[in-house]
């Protein structure tokens, strides 16, 4: 990786950590610049313009996820035991883990900033990223009906729309609520989610 890359990867890192607690409407090219020691014209020529930043953060947070929480959970056996290392990995995403953001989960807060906004390439990304983690648990799902752990007739988009919800109320309330029986509800819930499709 060579300086650029190094320096660019250093912005994403400190420009998702802000974005968690301050949105990524609450990032500016002259902020992070003052956060990272760079004069603004030296920051902006790694994206552009703050729409370029913006969507660089999303990818840079897929990134992330992917690697503490999906590609963990990818290693467990097909089926349920996969499913729940998911969950497990998810919930410490937005919580408190070693991996989770100083605010929590960035597309939580980014889903609310731009649920109603004009189309456009941020919303886009937000969207699509949304999409790409309900079609890795839908294929998830999928992977234990094979295994004949769920029922043949297992709805596995309604799963995954489920199960985010249970992980959305979640995030609100460990983060927002700051309630401590957060974390034994939402498991709760996700095991009677399992439940309806068990074989």
């Amino acid at each position: 990786m060579g300086k650029g890359e190094e320096t660019r990867e250093a912005v994403l890192t400190e420009a998702l950590a802000q974005s968690s607690q301050l949105g990524l409407r609450g990032i500016t090219i002259g902020g992070l610049a003052d956060s990272m020691g760079m004069s603004k014209s030296g920051l902006f020529s790694h994206f552009g313009s703050k729409e370029g930043l913006q969507t660089a953060v999303l990818d840079h947070a897929a990134d992330h996820f992917t690697r503490v929480v999906i590609r963990p959970a990818l290693k467990e056996p097909r089926g349920e035991p996969r499913l729940r290392a998911l969950f497990e990995r998810w919930l410490g995403w937005g919580g408190y883990a070693e991996y989770a953001l100083p605010g929590g989960c960035i597309f939580s807060a980014v889903a609310s900033e731009f649920d109603d906004a004009p189309d456009g390439p941020v919303r886009t990304k937000v969207v699509q990223t949304e999409r790409d983690l309900l079609d890795t648990v839908e294929t998830i799902v999928r992977g234990g009906i094979t295994e004949g752990q769920f029922r043949p007739d297992a709805d596995a988009a309604a799963f995954a729309q489920d199960l985010l919800a249970i992980v959305l109320g979640y995030n609100f309330t460990t983060r927002l609520l700051r309630d401590d029986s957060s974390t034994a509800r939402a498991t709760a819930a996700f095991d009677r989610l399992l439940d309806h499709i068990r074989a």
